[in-house]
């Protein structure tokens, strides 16, 4: 056979993607419970392990120091739905073209779909989720006042309680299983996403019954002080109190971990915090000097510690995976001037890195991650490229469960790398951001120019001054080992590597990680 230039290329490249996996482990014998807390919008360097000075996070630094914290772990996307969607289904949200659903969106994962709790659920592990889902429920057209599904308990979880969406959006209510908390039939719940509802003010109405100004987006229904986006009538026993949701979470988080310690579980703890609307429990209120900001990140260390403790009271320590980490990067003001910066100061949400949620630079899906499991893993430090994505396919290798062909798709078996034995991790990842695909190759970062679909699909980011690149017409290439921060874009200087990468990450979009 005659080889060319280009079918030398090819070669490499398929011989790449194909040893990106690593090779199948045999199953064991014990089940460690395992417990992912899924913060949302923290920042790398917004935890005081990764440099954070201006806000104490102890039991996440104890966390870290016993266990292992990673320096280039990351979410599947810079923003919330596409990254929960591919945590739990192990493919990429752009494969069904996932982006920030709105409140009233139908369920985005199919019943029918596998998904990392029906594996778990092959292992024999009782599952749940707890917090925010923002994933859609019910079929588009959602009466609150009757069950709403299909929903968590239709995709493999045992238990859920929810909320619903964001807590900038309507319906602001609880949902336990598929039923609305405390709803009353005799104030029935309506939600509209196209005009006003009801007799309750919008921001936009009565400024001077909000506690922050809100952009047009958010200046919708004043429920608790906060415009929120969407409008909402009826459900007034049903509302639920901002400042009060991390306790409400976590005692049902405790509650699931009590009833299920004989039995291995899964637990996926969604924060709300530190998403706007930022209102701490009046006990971290001024606990920094950074605002809201501030103070609901000192609340999520609390809630960690929570949940450590009761870990020790009920003896599961030891043979617990305990996951941190958190679902896009860091954002400062996202709807709601609450003084985030103005209040910053010298802390540095994404550390060293550029960007921050919605954005295609590094700060966009680079995570804090810490992995904690006593009975098997040494504490330290580890370098390894690491995506959320991998968490089914490893997962699923360590219990002895086989992937069928086509699920999971884009997850890889990564387990040596989540437990330290290997330092490299991935060889390839993708990165996805509202408006660009980014491959990462080692410590090189390829930014594709923005398509005309992501364009369109996202006409908002052009004026949104906390997306630090937003549409990007020319490729950009860094070398991360030796620009960080990128900022020196050596796409004209290296037109080779751009194409091989462009190639790259053609094949992976079209074919998936595990053809």
């Amino acid at each position: 056979m005659i080889y060319t230039k280009k079918s030398i290329f090819f070669l490499s490249l398929f011989s790449l993607i194909a040893c990106s996996e690593e090779p199948e482990i045999q199953p064991q014998q014990d089940k460690p419970n395992i417990i992912l807390l899924y913060v949302d919008d923290l920042g790398y360097g917004d935890i005081g392990v990764n440099g954070a000075t201006k806000v104490k996070t102890p039991h996440i630094d104890r966390l870290a120091a016993e266990g292992i914290n990673f320096t280039d772990a990351h979410s599947s996307a810079a923003t919330c739905t596409p990254s929960r969607y591919a945590l739990l289904t192990g493919e990429h949200g752009f494969r069904i073209d996932s982006d920030i659903l709105e409140g009233d969106a139908p369920a985005l994962i199919a019943s029918d779909r596998p998904t990392l709790p029906k594996m778990l659920k092959k292992a024999g592990y009782k599952t749940a989720v707890i917090g925010k889902w923002h994933l859609g429920l019910g079929d588009g057209n959602v009466n609150w006042n009757e069950p709403v599904l299909p929903g968590p308990l239709e995709i493999g979880f045992d238990y859920s309680f929810l909320l619903p969406i964001t807590g900038d959006r309507v319906p602001t209510v609880y949902l336990e299983g598929h039923h609305v908390v405390n709803a009353d039939p005799n104030d029935p719940i309506s939600v509209s996403y196209t005009g006003k509802i009801g007799d309750r003010p919008h921001g936009s109405e009565r400024p001077d019954l909000v506690r922050y100004q809100a952009d047009p987006q958010h200046n919708e229904t004043i429920i608790n002080g906060v415009a929120r986006i969407g409008s909402m009538a009826g459900g007034e026993k049903a509302l639920w109190d901002d400042e009060n949701i991390p306790n409400v979470l976590n005692d049902k988080a405790i509650d699931f971990i009590k009833s299920s310690k004989d039995d291995p579980f899964f637990l996926y703890y969604a924060y709300h915090d530190i998403h706007v609307p930022r209102m701490p429990h009046p006990d971290f209120v001024g606990s920094t000097d950074m605002g809201p900001r501030g103070d609901a990140i000192a609340q999520v260390d609390w809630v960690v510690g929570e949940i450590m403790a009761e870990l020790e009271n009920q003896n599961l320590s030891e043979n617990t995976i305990v996951i941190f980490t958190s679902d896009n990067g860091p954002v400062l003001n996202d709807g709601y001037m609450d003084d985030a910066v103005e209040r910053l100061g010298s802390h540095l949400p994404a550390g060293k890195y550029r960007g921050g949620k919605y954005s295609a630079y590094e700060a966009g899906t680079r995570m804090p991650t810490i992995l904690k499991w006593p009975s098997k893993v040494a504490p330290g430090t580890s370098n390894a490229l690491v995506s959320q994505i991998d968490l089914y396919a490893s997962l699923a290798s360590y219990l002895g469960i086989k992937l069928e062909t086509g699920e999971a798709k884009d997850s890889l078996n990564q387990w040596d790398a989540y437990l330290g034995k290997d330092q490299t991790g991935r060889e390839l990842m993708i990165e996805e951001s509202v408006v660009n695909i980014s491959l990462r190759q080692g410590s090189w970062k390829y930014i594709v120019p923005t398509t005309p679909d992501r364009i369109k699909r996202a006409e908002w980011v052009a004026t949104d001054k906390d997306i630090d690149g937003g549409f990007m017409k020319d490729p950009q290439l860094y070398n991360l080992s030796d620009d960080p921060s990128e900022q020196n874009n050596l796409a004209s200087e290296m037109p080779d590597k751009v194409q091989q990468m462009q190639a790259i990450i053609d094949h992976l979009q079209n074919n998936g990680f595990r053809e």
